[in-house]
């Protein structure tokens, strides 16, 4: 699995069905701009604020098309099988819930101060897992991770402006500083003195 992180703002996502799943994975992705549409017949959870479209009736093939990735939360597995076999066909990524047999894609367990975001995965085997992961690494962090990233890109941009270019700038020293020496002992950031941790979503 290759982690990548998409810009979804504006693009439009299909989350079929309106279980508690189902529109948690649906209130996640509005959380990130996504333009969503929920489709079931039935909706036992809250539909979230801020969905895009709702529409009350069953699957049906050619539901895919248009949508740039799929959540498939239908608790069917002929069904799930059903939204798995056309989102291959059509090269749309799918996520299907609670099944590491179909889809390929996997929602991480994401810690998040401002721009910077730290995401956890397992590809799914084990989702609980991450979340400990996350809340460990959470607790390891600095709380000011928002304004060190602010300082961080006036400074690039200073520096790209001055020099055309921030390539060849070894940023560690005033990173380090800005974090109040978290990571010092070690280039790569491997240090076990703790900070505040920052508001934690999943």
């Amino acid at each position: 699995m290759f982690p990548l992180i998409v810009n979804l703002t504006n693009r439009p996502v299909l989350v079929i069905g309106g279980g508690t799943i189902g529109c948690r994975k649906a209130a996640q992705l509005v959380a990130e701009g996504a333009a969503v549409t929920m489709l079931s017949d039935v909706f036992l959870g809250a539909i979230p604020e801020g969905v895009a479209r709702v529409i009350t009736r069953p699957y049906a093939p050619g539901d895919l098309e248009g949508y740039l990735f799929v959540v498939a939360a239908t608790a069917n597995g002929p069904v799930n099988d059903q939204i798995w076999a056309e989102a291959q066909e059509r090269t749309i990524l799918c996520n299907v819930v609670d099944d590491l047999t179909r889809g390929d894609t996997y929602f991480a367990a994401l810690h998040t101060q401002g721009p910077v975001r730290v995401a956890v995965t397992t590809s799914g085997t084990a989702p609980a897992l991450a979340q400990v992961l996350r809340d460990r690494i959470a607790l390891m962090l600095p709380g000011n991770l928002a304004e060190v990233a602010a300082i961080c890109e006036g400074e690039r941009r200073a520096a790209q402006a001055e020099r055309g270019t921030s390539e060849g700038i070894d940023w560690r020293p005033r990173i380090n500083e800005l974090l109040g020496g978290l990571g010092e002992r070690n280039p790569d950031g491997c240090d076990d003195r703790r900070g505040n941790g920052g508001a934690i979503s999943s």
